[in-house]
């Protein structure tokens, strides 16, 4: 390796990656400390469902290539979801401004530069912050992810389970956090200690525990989160207009003491499409690629049930069509079991200022290929906007490691104003539905006898929901619900391969009407047999109508344990 000329080892990174359909361009190879524009280092559109890792030390320039990688994707048309941490990625709404120093780069490295926005759909959970509010119910969330954020140990985990049984088998629903405060108060009083009896490994003082741990969980505002209407992810597989992909901002400002609600609320998405998405096999493109920012906060201090079902999710997605981007500081923040799945690696610059850095460092250098760089002289010495690649070609065999300088995104490389996503928000259609809290009938209902609290008000800080328009540009006219419903019924019969539960359009009834944006709740089903209702409206919708006696005669307890996925949550939808 150390004898091959600068010649020979530029030939190696273009025969590398010279591929031949679809790709994401990453930047030109530097080779020998020169950098050279005639390498372009690229990824392959259809090897993007094979997931990957962007890792670096902090200020190394993670954000801003997945901000670049996202402004492609959208490009070639595939939706992309972006956990936006610190805010950062909102700028993809706003065209960037060239500058001198920016043609420089982008010349040097044979970059056709131009400023550009992007479609972007602005969320935040639970309504903290100025996106639409993302929720997710209790029961579908599952006991799993639910343990992971109360931070119990596995058998108070497991406990949890069992509490979940009993709600499923009762046909208590489990909305928010008061269902289910409601459904362990009466396993513990005087009136449910022979319920509790009954399931076994649920000892009173476990139920106790778990009851402090959910009072805890209220006690810091996390209420919020949980309820309805329960974000669909479908939502995160829509194009905008101009067929570009929408590119989905998850924020949540208060993350510094809310990290472990946050990662975990990843995973309930990525769980949800897990269980909702068809196979689909070898794509030409991915349906979506969600990139995982601040990954440690997965994995640490996780349980063997909550890291096995990642492993598990991350396997077999890919058949399913959607990539995963872990985004971290280092590669050992990511379990052997997860990384190994992990087919194409940026790596950017990491530093040795201390024996575990230098230990992580040499961790790192040992999971790339032999190549013909020093690769922990490069790693240490790389500069910002830079970084190591590897990815896999469309043969599925690894490319020529490539120290490569990256491309620069074309629109802004920081938030946008307030003002802007605030308009953004105003203009979504995705408001109408989601912007407004509502309170149906479920398990805290049913326990004490008590009516269901008013239908909340918009989420705080919200604008009031708008008849307007579509995803494109603020401002821009559309037809409000009639074109979110079209496009789910797009995304239903095209992506998820099922017949549409989507209303049909309705005429528009002329000015003066104002016409409701979203549908008054439904009462809550019998309980003699509303869970086997809606999975027979499951069975018979994907497989015909004759099914529909079939799977009610399943039975409620039946139906609900067919529809727990693999972190034990619910793909029931609620609509």
């Amino acid at each position: 390796m150390d004898n091959k000329t600068t010649a020979e080892k530029l030939a190696t990174i273009q025969k590398g990656y010279t591929l031949e359909g679809a790709t994401i361009e990453l930047g030109a190879a530097i080779v020998d400390g020169e950098l050279h524009k005639e390498a372009q280092v690229r990824l392959p559109l259809a090897m993007m469902n094979r997931h990957g890792l962007v890792a670096g030390a902090t200020g190394t320039g993670k954000t801003v290539t997945l901000h670049m990688m996202a402004e492609q994707l959208s490009t070639a048309g595939v939706p992309v979801f972006l956990a936006d941490i610190k805010g950062d990625l909102s700028g993809l709404a706003t065209a960037a401004a060239g500058s001198e120093k920016l043609k420089a780069r982008t010349d040097s490295i044979g970059q056709a530069w131009a400023g550009k926005t992007f479609p972007v759909e602005f969320l935040a959970l639970g309504g903290d912050g100025n996106g639409i509010p993302v929720r997710a119910t209790i029961t579908s969330f599952g006991p799993i992810l639910l343990s992971r954020v109360m931070e119990l140990n596995d058998t108070q985990e497991s406990s949890l389970q069992l509490v979940f049984h009993f709600a499923d088998k009762n046909n208590l629903e489990l909305i928010d956090l008061k269902d289910l405060r409601a459904v362990i108060q009466f396993l513990t009083s005087d009136e449910g200690k022979d319920e509790l009896e009954e399931l076994g490994g649920l000892s009173k003082a476990t139920a106790g525990v778990i009851l402090r741990e959910l009072v805890n969980l209220e006690a810091q505002g996390l209420e919020r989160f949980f309820g309805e209407p329960e974000f669909d992810t479908a939502e995160l597989l829509r194009t905008a207009p101009d067929g570009r992909g929408v590119i989905t901002c998850l924020e949540l400002p208060t993350l510094q003491t809310k990290p472990m609600l946050f990662s975990t609320f990843l995973m309930w998405l990525l769980a949800d499409l897990f269980e909702d998405l068809p196979e689909a096999g070898d794509l030409d493109k991915p349906k979506l690629v969600f990139f995982l920012d601040e990954a440690h906060l997965l994995f640490n201090g996780a349980s063997k049930a909550f890291l096995n079902a990642i492993t598990t999710t991350v396997r077999l997605i890919r058949s399913k069509g959607v990539g995963i981007f872990f985004v971290t500081q280092t590669p050992k923040d990511v379990p052997a079991d997860v990384l190994g799945q992990l087919a194409n690696r940026i790596q950017h610059a990491l530093r040795a200022f201390t024996p575990e850095d230098a230990k992580a460092l040499k961790a790192t250098v040992s999971t790339f290929p032999v190549s013909d760089y020093d690769l922990e002289e490069t790693l240490t010495s790389a500069g910002i906007g830079e970084a190591v690649i590897t990815v896999m070609n469309e043969k599925g065999a690894p490319t020529p490691v490539a120290h490569t300088r990256l491309r620069a995104p074309e629109s802004v490389m920081g938030p946008s104003t307030e003002e802007l996503v605030k308009i953004t928000v105003a203009g979504s259609a995705l408001l109408a539905k989601y912007g407004t809290a509502v309170d149906n009938v479920s398990a805290y209902e049913k326990l004490t006898g008590k009516t269901a609290t008013p239908t909340g008000g918009a989420a705080p800080g919200q604008p009031p929901a708008p008849k307007a328009s579509g995803l494109s540009r603020p401002g821009q006219a559309g037809s409000g619900q009639a074109d979110v419903d079209a496009e789910a019924r797009r995304i239903e019969e095209e992506i998820l391969g099922r017949p549409s539960s989507r209303p049909a359009p309705v005429p528009d009834r002329g000015a003066g009407t104002d016409a409701p944006s979203r549908r008054a709740p439904e009462p809550a089903a019998p309980a003699s047999g509303g869970m086997a209702g809606d999975l027979a409206g499951v069975l018979g919708g994907a497989l015909g109508g004759g099914l529909k006696s079939m799977a009610r005669s399943l039975g409620t307890q039946l139906g609900r344990e067919l529809l727990r996925g693999v972190f034990g949550t619910s793909s029931r939808r609620r609509r």
